[in-house]
């Protein structure tokens, strides 16, 4: 018979192997891309059998899925930070989109699971996980003081698509060299209904 101190024993350890395989993902991501990451490579890096492997994913995407679950509760809590002490909308709007763009210059694997490779998450959807909810929610309390008489949600995805396709562009080498700031404060004075100081 299984006492409760066993079966407790055991979902610690699983636990453990659980969070060491998603660890070891994210490091070798970041290190060497996510082409780099496949379950024979982890199984290698972290000595555990590939069937150990499987029991907790069922394949390479189910850990990106996991991923990018873990990095988007990340990503939501790095944009509420940055609004902590924000008591002007436009402000805080400022200190969330300078927070996204530090989050994908630190992550860029992790920016890469949330938003580029196949997952098995639902954005925007009736399954969508309580991580995405509420980083969404942080989008929101963000922007929704400017929305003005706009759909709050709706606008919220509009400045969310401006803001992360400029991080994005910028990332790609897309846009012109620096000043990234000064681009990225342009667009959120634009959004706040601020003018914006001439340029040339």
């Amino acid at each position: 018979m299984v006492t409760k101190e066993t079966a407790n024993r055991k979902e610690r350890e699983r636990a453990e192997r659980r969070a060491r395989i998603l660890a070891e993902a994210r490091a070798l991501a970041e290190a060497e891309g996510w082409d780099a990451v496949t379950t024979r490579r982890l199984a290698r890096q972290i000595e555990y059998s590939q069937p150990v492997l499987y029991s907790h994913f069922a394949n390479k995407e189910a850990i990106v899925t996991a991923v990018a679950l873990e990095g988007i509760a990340e990503l939501g809590r790095a944009m509420r930070e940055a609004r902590c002490g924000e008591t002007d909308p436009a402000g805080a709007m400022l200190a969330v989109a300078y927070a996204y763009q530090d989050f994908a210059d630190a992550n860029p694997a992790l920016f890469e699971a949330i938003f580029t490779l196949p997952t098995a998450l639902e954005f925007g959807g009736p399954a969508s996980p309580p991580e995405l909810i509420e980083t969404f929610k942080a989008l929101v309390d963000t922007f929704a003081p400017l929305a003005a008489d706009r759909d709050v949600e709706t606008f919220t995805e509009m400045a969310w698509s401006a803001m992360h396709g400029q991080v994005v562009l910028d990332r790609g080498g897309r846009l012109r060299p620096p000043p990234r700031r000064a681009r990225m404060k342009m667009l959120m004075d634009t959004l706040a209904g601020r003018p914006c100081p001439p340029t040339g």
